[in-house]
């Protein structure tokens, strides 16, 4: 299930034991400041080396290389901005969504995102959650990703919240498994309920007995008048 795939935490994306971490890059691959900085310093100057070889990228579109030193299998630099521009929510939705067909393109199960554009690239946070987010959702809900978990690695506790908090609101409920469909389908619809037996009729009650006659009163003997 798509909730299950997905990971928020705090830490720093250099350090990821993944098979693929993405680079927050500018559209000419030039690794400066930020997030890009830390790659260049810990994974070294081939990573430099192996993005002027393949040189400038459209600006939304998304390129890979060696790790260099970093312990990731592989480096992917997402072009959310033009070099010394900024982020617009299209080119943070079409990077995020390239990053993703790049990994599926080398067989990549596991990947770190960063928040993309949150740092030189002036996009806020909330906005980036959100985006990045149904971008990945959108991504993933037809099952067919070969993708096993994505992790979105803050760097401070804001980010972290403001991407929790995204996770919640987007994923509110999730479809059962496809197995339990299957299964549900499998036995068939519910047994109708057993029928209710009617109540008995009420017994009949007898009408009350009538009364008994009463006997007539012997009349009174005649008086004799007195004198």
């Amino acid at each position: 299930m798509v909730k299950s795939m997905i990971q928020v935490k705090m830490g720093d994306i250099t350090e990821m034991e993944v098979d693929a971490i993405v680079n927050p890059a500018n559209d000419d691959l030039i690794l400066g400041g930020g997030v890009s900085g830390e790659i260049r310093r810990k994974g070294g100057q081939v990573v430099q080396d192996e993005c002027n070889t393949i040189g400038s990228i459209p600006l939304g579109e998304a390129a890979v290389t060696g790790p260099g030193a970093l312990k990731c299998k592989h480096i992917i630099h997402a072009a959310s901005m033009p070099l010394g521009g900024w982020s617009t929510e299209k080119s943070l939705r079409d990077a995020t969504k390239n990053s993703l067909r790049r990994a599926e393109e080398k067989g990549v199960k596991t990947i770190a995102f960063p928040a993309i554009g949150t740092g030189v690239g002036g996009f806020s946070m909330e906005r980036c959650a959100d985006t990045m987010l149904l971008v990945l959702v959108d991504y993933l809900k037809d099952g067919k990703s070969g993708l096993e978990q994505v992790s979105f690695v803050l760097a401070d506790h804001r980010g972290l919240r403001v991407f929790e908090e995204a996770v919640k609101a987007i994923i509110k409920e999730e479809a059962p498994l496809p197995s339990e469909a299957a299964a549900a389908a499998k036995e068939g619809p519910p047994a109708p309920p057993e029928p209710v037996a009617a109540p008995a009729p009420p017994a009949p009650v007898a009408a009350p007995a009538p009364p008994a006659p009463v006997a007539p009163q012997a009349p009174l003997p005649p008086q004799t008048p007195s004198v």
